[in-house]
């Protein structure tokens, strides 16, 4: 019996008639009556007793249909599954993101999906930059993002936001008052580093290089958000990506950085993978978020202008 007769024969029981399980089913009651003839051809006992018109279920049809109920119930929640899928508000989301990623614009963004899509499950792990990178090349991750990316073999991927690196101190710092910081500046105050070897770290020190000063600090740590907290704490000034100045509940004053030092955010997934319809749907939540960080970098605290690719 296939699921088309076992549909009729829970229709005829439902319904008493072959005429109105026929119109319930979109038939024709000749091909209703048919399928009753079939069935029980194929089942080799009676399944329906005509009595006054009327068509009534023997015994062992109402065992099969009793049965036949949890095939329905499967298919109904297999209907669901494939039309929140279509949806997108189903299914799961695999990211990963470096930090200062990671810790504001993409927890934003999932937050947002969550409320969107509440029957979404979200495995989200945050690492170094390596990290992210191989998760994607593994399949572990469909999305990760990163601040630098290196274009590189089997990797697609879209730059999210265009920036400077930025200044961050305690808004009490005597360089807060400026309208700009320069590595001349840093250099008669503590200065917490970021790691030497990382994207932002090198880029850091390639400013100070550039500027021809000496790269001295009193504190060296691997995250942006690191460096927030000891700046936060009046243990020294900071130089971080925008991002991090501007998605975190910092207390700080924060200033432009120059020279400037260009830094970019993007989001990479492996090329030989087509993006789901569900990391399509993230992704919009993640450039809604972008493009309203309210980036902080003049005295006055005004937001600064950034270039969002289109």
């Amino acid at each position: 019996m296939n699921l088309r007769q076992i549909e009729i024969l829970r229709a005829i029981i439902r319904y008493n008639t072959t005429v109105a399980a026929a119109r319930a089913l979109g038939l024709s009651q000749p091909a209703v009556s048919n399928a009753i003839k079939t069935m029980e051809d194929q089942a080799g006992f009676a399944l329906f007793q005509r009595v006054n018109n009327r068509i009534y279920p023997t015994a062992e049809a109402k065992i099969l249909a009793e049965d036949a109920e949890a095939i329905f119930e499967m298919h109904d929640r297999f209907v669901g599954r494939i039309r929140d899928l279509r949806d997108s508000r189903a299914g799961h989301l695999r990211l990963v993101a470096t930090p200062p990623l990671g810790y504001g614009v993409v927890a934003a963004a999932i937050r947002d999906t969550q409320a969107l899509r509440p029957k979404i499950r979200t495995y989200f792990d945050v690492r170094r930059y390596e990290g992210v990178i191989a998760s994607v090349e593994t399949h572990h991750a469909e999305l990760g993002f990163v601040l630098g990316f290196s274009p590189q073999p089997g990797l697609s991927a879209e730059t999210l936001f265009e920036g400077s690196m930025v200044c961050v101190m305690h808004p009490g710092h005597p360089l807060a008052g400026q309208a700009a910081i320069a590595p001349a500046d840093l250099g008669r105050h503590r200065f917490i580093a970021l790691e030497r070897g990382t994207k932002l770290g090198e880029a850091t020190r390639d400013a100070f290089a550039q500027a021809g000063e000496p790269f001295e600090f009193t504190s060296e740590v691997r995250y942006g958000n690191t460096a927030c907290v000891l700046a936060e704490a009046g243990a020294g000034v900071a130089i971080v990506d925008p991002l991090t100045a501007a998605t975190n509940r910092f207390q700080l004053a924060v200033r432009p950085f120059l020279p400037a030092t260009p830094v970019a955010a993007s989001v990479v997934w492996a090329e030989n993978r087509a993006l789901s319809r569900l990391s399509r749907f993230f992704l919009d939540r993640v450039r809604d978020v972008v493009r309203h960080v309210p980036l902080r970098a003049s005295p006055s605290g005004a937001a600064v202008a950034y270039k969002h690719p289109e």
